[in-house]
């Protein structure tokens, strides 16, 4: 039996997040969320259980509303970084959920790390 998209992408995400966790306990999470319109991003505490920061395409001050593309990405991804520094962190694990690590997430991470985020 064939396993659907949906189930396979809940798969891989609780596979990529759970080993997250294992490896880099006590530092933040960045974790993306990529739809067919927009992408958005945010900076988690999970030991408070706060989001510290976040940056999506649908904010009208990065000038890319309602764009998914790597140029947007990259804007977000530069945005992120700017917030978190803000916020005072300067470290956090990349969970890219089930996406990926390619096209416009990989875009957005490189960002982050040219922003001086450390992931």
């Amino acid at each position: 039996m064939a396993n659907s998209k949906r189930t396979l992408f809940i798969k891989r995400r609780l596979r990529v997040r759970n080993k997250l966790r294992k490896v880099n306990a006590g530092r933040m999470r960045l974790s993306v969320h990529r739809s067919s319109k927009n992408i958005s991003v945010q900076l988690i505490d999970d030991v408070n259980g706060t989001t510290l920061a976040s940056a999506s395409t649908l904010e009208k001050g990065l000038g890319v509303v309602g764009k998914n593309n790597i140029d947007a990405a990259t804007k977000v991804g530069a945005e992120i970084a700017k917030r978190a520094k803000k916020a005072g962190v300067t470290e956090a694990y990349f969970d890219r959920g089930g996406f990926l690590f390619h096209g416009k997430v990989k875009a957005l991470a490189e960002a982050a790390r040219e922003g001086g985020l450390k992931i």
